[in-house]
């Protein structure tokens, strides 16, 4: 019997359960479902206003990757799930399955007033290019970076890249000869950001911050933006740009499904990536709400770990085995400043934390060329 499996997404936790999948069951029939057929990598986003990257250089066609490993395509956009999840509803059409991976990512919630006089990095390299652009044009002023998250799910948010933000202009203008009329200011809700990368990163991250002259605003609540300005409970100060990563939520076509939810919005999963009292439908990556420390992260590596899991249980429902296969709750990144990197990882166990070293500025480019050659 040939087994129909349909994966939604084209991102990390996508790609890599089709890897998977088709390493596991040479025979099934794959179909991943994307509005186009590519592929973007969105850790190397922090180095597009510098010029270290260009659109094209993250931009990855699947076309090769689709071929080689026979899977099919169908170019629409995810709009609900059917008959218990063995159909999906797509603007192309509905198409049927028999064994479900939804790994589409999350959204970002935008609800603060005046959020659209912010940029929105991690929504992709338009936004970011918008950031090169009016940073380049900028001759004084103020350029104000910070995030905030989910007040009903801890674990959806992605702070790291604005750390890399952060320190990447910082890096930037100082190679320019403008940080001095240029200044940077972090703004946070809470009054402890990036403890979720461990007490040792923190207090790294705070100390780097100090050592580079940027302002911060931390732990109060935020009320919103205008054009020239970023307005907090604490009170409201001036900002030339303002780059701002809000907390995620599910996608607006979950709320066309009976998928289960969690407090946060994102689809409710157990330990093994299956969705809660549905038959083989599984999550990956950031639209799943997973069982975990509340530090687990919204990153690429975190969704790999899940959409391994997620497929090889998936296979293995089909031939009548119990999924018992989980995910490991790791943090793992460089926070990179463009001529530097720090290294910190974190598990239930422990965790660690170097200082900046160049030596890591190199290896994430080297892991970003070791990633992408598979697709390419």
């Amino acid at each position: 019997m040939v087994n129909n499996i349909s994966i939604i997404g084209s991102g990390f936790a996508a790609l890599t359960a089709a890897r998977r999948l088709r390493r596991l069951d040479a025979r099934a029939d794959i179909t991943l479902i994307a509005p186009r057929p590519e592929f973007i990598y969105l850790p190397s986003l922090i180095w597009l206003p510098s010029g270290k990257r260009k659109p094209q250089d993250l931009v990855v066609s699947l076309d090769k990757f689709l071929r080689e490993h026979s899977i099919q395509f169908l170019a629409g956009e995810a709009t609900g799930i059917a008959d218990g999840g063995r159909t999906v509803l797509t603007s192309a059409g509905p198409i049927k399955n028999d064994g479900l991976i939804i790994a589409c990512g999350g959204r970002f919630i935008k609800k603060l007033p005046g959020i659209e006089h912010a940029i929105l990095p991690c929504e992709g390299i338009a936004p970011v290019e918008r950031l090169r652009e009016r940073l380049a044009a900028l001759q004084t002023g103020t350029v104000a970076l910070g995030f905030a998250g989910n007040p009903n799910e801890p674990s959806a948010m992605r702070g790291g890249p604005m750390f890399e933000f952060l320190f990447g202009i910082d890096t930037q203008l100082r190679r320019e000869g403008r940080r001095e009329r240029i200044k940077l200011a972090f703004f946070n809700p809470m009054p402890n950001p990036g403890n979720r990368l461990g007490e040792k990163a923190l207090k790294r991250l705070m100390a780097e911050m100090q050592r580079r002259e940027i302002d911060t605003h931390l732990g109060h609540k935020l009320l919103g933006f205008e054009s020239d300005k970023v307005k907090t409970e604490g009170g409201e100060f001036a900002a030339d740009i303002i780059v701002f990563m809000p907390g995620m939520t599910g996608n607006a076509w979950f709320d066309n499904t009976d998928l289960p939810r969690s407090p946060g919005g994102l689809i409710q999963a157990d330990g093994q990536c299956r969705v809660s009292g549905c038959e083989r439908v599984y999550v990956a990556g950031d639209a799943g709400s997973f069982p975990g420390p509340d530090w687990m992260p919204k990153q690429a590596h975190m969704a790999d770990l899940q959409a391994a899991a997620a497929a090889e249980n998936l296979v293995g429902e089909f031939a009548g085995r119990v999924p018992s296969k989980t995910f490991k709750a790791e943090l793992m990144c460089i926070v990179d400043s463009l001529d530097a990197g720090m290294l910190v990882r974190r598990t239930e166990s422990g965790g660690f934390a170097l200082p900046p070293l160049g030596l890591m500025h190199g290896a994430k480019q080297r892991f970003e060329s070791w990633y992408l050659r598979r697709y390419r």
